[in-house]
């Protein structure tokens, strides 16, 4: 066994929670020894304002949203979760979690923030096909873990992102249309939730919260670690195709068509991007608009001739497509992930992708309209539409397509990527993608689109559950049923 069963009242039941809030006793029963310190917590893991590491500990990559936290727990094992949960309700204050680098969607002002990036490790069990997963884990470790037995996670495009926070939003990656989202390959869950119990959350354990986590993000509570599939994957046929901006009306309308009868090892997407002329930048891309296919092929043979009528739209400033180890599967997307930045993302799900939706998006994203924004089109449909084993409240599953945008703070910038997804509405699914959404998302009324209506419902119905007081609301939040509107 991965991880030791949980213990001391692991038994309990939701109606023994629901009653424990009627009686009153729910604050009542955490301890604190002061209003900034909690029993279990040593003084070296809570950050204060003021205080030495507190910025270095409360700031993640994107500084589009700043917060000040009331303080920064600094967790280090599960039980610095609990204690830190039951500080920031016996406090009357919300919780927010930050694992390995992305800010906060919304601002964690006066909240007690866990950073859980110390919370790292990864066990690979390669009889069971399984890793077992901390909080703080980035997919990078889980794939290096994993590669050696000739198994591979479902991880995202980014190696540097963090796997347990990627996985409860859904979770989109490179064998996706193969396996379907990461969240349907979770065997189980530890989870701390709002009356400061930590509970292990599985098909035959706490099912309605196992249901509402994989895909509700921290909504229900912290997850400090995860079980996940590993699926018997060692090597892909992958990499880029370059194209020069001239070439971009081609490559969509190619690429639109081209996608209609794909197997479902293949995995694809198209990014429409300006790049900046700087050293960093290989130099054939430098300072050009660049029309980037990216292609991941996880099947035995024929990924090659699969591509083949990509190849022949035109001459690439760049082609990188070659059978790779899995291990190396960063390199596809090749995502920057090291330097802060300031970003605002949005997306929107598409039901297809014919020439008036390609037309659309040269329009607006394309060469000519000299875009102030990166625009990204992914292909979903395969496993993806398909309902897991073990169902979940997952939404997106009837969209072929997700188109991503990012955008910086410049004057008319968010003006102008709002007018193309606005364009895009005929294609649209009505529907979002709470991984790609961004600080602009956090209404519940957007939230809501990332779900089927019957799943919000109940999403809400067991909210008021696990969390009446909504003290996880640091998010992509899912209001308690008392609170919807």
């Amino acid at each position: 066994m991965l991880v030791d069963p949980v213990s001391g009242g692991a038994d309990r039941g939701v109606g023994d929670f629901a009653g424990h809030m009627v009686s009153g006793s729910y604050k009542t029963a955490v301890h604190c020894v002061d209003t900034l310190t909690c029993m279990n917590l040593s003084s070296d893991q809570i950050f204060r304002p003021g205080e030495h590491a507190y910025d270095q500990e409360r700031v993640g990559l994107n500084r589009a949203v700043e917060s000040r936290p009331a303080c920064v727990v600094g967790a280090a094992g599960e039980q610095d979760v609990v204690a830190a949960v039951r500080m920031a309700v016996a406090q009357g204050r919300a919780v927010g979690v930050m694992a390995t680098g992305h800010s906060p969607s919304v601002a964690a002002d006066g909240a007690v923030l866990i950073n859980t990036g110390r919370l790292n490790g990864v066990e690979v069990n390669p009889q069971a096909r399984s890793a077992w997963v901390e909080a703080g884990t980035r997919w990078r470790q889980v794939v290096e873990r994993a590669a050696p037995h000739g198994l591979a996670p479902l991880n995202g495009s980014s190696p540097n992102v963090g796997a347990v926070g990627y996985t409860t939003g859904g979770g989109a990656g490179l064998l996706g249309r193969r396996f379907g989202f990461a969240a349907d390959h979770v065997r189980r869950l530890r989870v701390v939730t709002a009356d400061g119990r930590l509970r292990e959350a599985g098909p035959g354990s706490d099912p309605d919260l196992f249901w509402a986590v994989r895909g509700g993000k921290d909504n229900f509570g912290v997850v400090v670690g995860m079980e996940i599939e590993l699926f018997p994957v060692s090597r892909l046929y992958g990499g880029g195709l370059y194209f020069p901006a001239d070439a971009t009306g081609d490559v969509l309308h190619a690429y639109a068509e081209w996608t209609r009868s794909l197997p479902e090892h293949m995995a694809s997407s198209v990014l429409l991007a300006q790049n900046p002329d700087l050293p960093g930048v290989p130099a054939p891309l430098r300072g050009r608009f660049v029309t980037h296919v990216r292609i991941a092929f996880s099947g035995a043979e024929g990924g090659e001739d699969l591509v083949r009528p990509l190849r022949e739209i035109g001459p690439t400033l760049m082609d990188t497509l070659r059978d790779m180890p899995y291990a190396e599967v960063g390199t596809i997307h090749h995502e920057p992930t090291d330097a802060p930045y300031v970003a605002y993302d949005r997306n929107v799900l598409l039901h297809e992708i014919g020439k008036d939706a390609v037309d659309t998006l040269l329009a607006h994203a394309g060469p000519d309209a000299q875009p102030p924004f990166i625009a990204e089109l992914r292909h979903f449909g395969g496993a993806y539409a398909r309902p897991p084993e073990t169902p979940n409240c997952v939404g997106g599953r009837d969209a072929a397509f997700s188109l991503f945008t990012g955008v910086t703070p410049a004057p008319g910038n968010r003006e102008a990527r709002d007018r193309f997804l606005a364009d895009l509405r005929p294609w649209s699914t009505g529907g979002t993608n709470i991984n790609f959404a961004g600080v602009e998302d956090t209404d519940p009324a957007i939230v809501r689109t990332a779900y089927r209506p019957a799943d919000y419902t109940r999403l809400t119905d067991l909210k008021a559950v696990y969390d009446p007081g909504n003290v996880f609301r640091i998010n992509f939040n899912i209001p308690p049923k008392e609170a919807s509107t």
